[in-house]
């Protein structure tokens, strides 16, 4: 489920330039490392499960558990970056254009993908994340993650705590301005209706015809329903991150901190894989409760599995830019139509 649901938001970001966005620059990235956890963390977790035991050595065990730190890691920092990037588009619009761009995107996304390596492949394969007694009692058909009190504080901080804490006060900042802009929006509706109604009693008195609405405002209108959509998206994606990766820090720092405490060995799986779930549960997120996700979903899959689309993958573009056009030619006025067909006669 996670491979297949991550490359379908690939392979639809790829096909579809409606989605080619900066915002779905971190979707993207962050579906590449879902699908990572899926290959290279689930995989391994699973054959612990399988064989109820350790069959790849010391060295391919800190290499798991390196990786399993450093996904989940990634993932929670590319939803860091969506929240700072819906709340500039949302609250602060007009340094949205000066603030994300595309350079900008790299460089976060850059930072996003290199600095987790620091709390580990680094400490992990070092030795600095467990004790003293774990490393000379170390057994090898066994691969346990048993840390030191400083490093379970300071990696739960730098993967969970701290940008949790970061994304729930940026979205809440932007719903409140979300809420803030819908009041407007619907007491705008209202005076353009009053206004509609009034300037079409004048219009009717004098024999003109006076349209209350502008294209422009329109488009800003539409627009800034569009990223309120995207913002609902994201959150939600971000509120799921949250559900199933939170019970999970919190049984990793209390038992790590409390020495004496004892748990059964089901719990811990029981947290893995609730946790490793939310790599799955991205794309069905997408399909759901996204509209445009949901279309470019389904022209990809029918694509894939129709033998008879004879649309290659960049057709999709084609239909749309004729679409467009076909539409264009259809708001010219009829006697400008006929006088450039004079014209070309």
């Amino acid at each position: 489920m996670a491979v297949l649901g991550n490359m379908l938001v690939i392979v639809s970001v790829m096909r579809h330039r409606k989605l080619r966005v900066i915002t779905n620059y971190f979707v993207v990235s962050l579906a590449f490392a879902d699908i990572l956890v899926a290959v290279v963390v689930m995989s391994f977790n699973f054959s612990v499960q399988y064989y109820n035991e350790w069959i790849f050595g010391p060295v391919i065990c800190d290499l798991w558990n390196s990786s399993d730190v450093y996904f989940t890691s990634t993932s929670i920092l590319h939803l860091c970056c969506i929240s700072v990037d819906r709340y500039y588009a949302i609250v602060k619009p007009l340094k949205y254009p000066i603030k994300m761009t595309k350079k900008m995107a790299f460089v976060m996304l850059a930072a996003t993908w290199l600095s987790p390596i620091t709390i580990s492949y680094a400490p992990i394969f070092m030795g600095w994340y467990t004790t003293s007694e774990y490393l000379k009692t170390r057994v090898l058909n066994q691969c346990e993650f048993k840390v030191n009190k400083p490093y379970a504080v300071i990696s739960s901080s730098i993967s969970f705590w701290i940008p949790c804490t970061i994304m729930v006060f940026t979205y809440l900042a932007i719903f409140k301005e979300a809420n803030r802009q819908e009041k407007a929006l619907h007491a705008r509706a209202g005076n353009a209706m009053l206004m509609h109604r009034h300037s079409r009693d004048v219009g009717d008195k004098n024999g003109l015809h006076i349209n209350a609405n502008t294209p422009t405002k329109d488009r800003n209108i539409l627009k800034m329903k569009r990223e309120h959509k995207a913002a609902r998206t994201l959150g939600i994606i971000m509120g799921a991150f949250i559900l199933c990766w939170l019970p999970f820090f919190l049984f990793y720092l209390s038992t790590s901190l409390c020495d004496s405490c004892t748990y059964p060995e089901f719990v811990t799986v029981l947290m893995f894989w609730t946790g490793y779930f939310n790599s799955a549960l991205n794309p069905i997120i997408y399909a759901y409760f996204n509209r445009d996700f949901r279309n470019a979903f389904k022209n990809t899959l029918a694509c894939a599995f129709c033998s008879f689309c004879r649309r290659n993958p960049m057709d999709s573009e084609a239909t749309e830019r004729l679409e467009r056009r076909s539409s264009a030619q259809l708001r010219v006025p009829l006697p400008s139509r006929r006088a450039s067909d004079l014209a070309s006669l």
